[in-house]
């Protein structure tokens, strides 16, 4: 089990996202917006792609509240490359 978090922020996050992501924008990740979800929760982050760096300031906001956390590569690029649907 695992919450996959779009750390894009609400606009391209209702534009466009893979299902079943939740959205929490990097810069509003905190233990007061992360409170709801139990402590051993793994969080798996994307952001728009390759190009993109905010998976990778998720991951470190995460980590250093002692939060499990993977990254996804390739982001919402990588998912449509491979073929798969995003949510709308």
């Amino acid at each position: 089990d695992f919450v996959l978090l779009d750390v894009r922020g609400a606009e391209l996050y209702e534009r466009a996202h893979i299902p079943g992501a939740v959205n929490l924008p990097h810069t509003r990740i905190n233990a007061q917006t992360l409170a709801a979800y139990a402590p051993d929760t793994l969080f798996v982050v994307y952001c728009a792609g390759p190009h993109c760096n905010g998976a990778d300031k998720a991951a470190i906001r995460l980590a250093t509240l002692a939060r499990a956390v993977k990254k996804m590569i390739g982001g919402v690029t990588g998912w449509s490359d491979e073929g798969f649907a995003l949510t709308r």
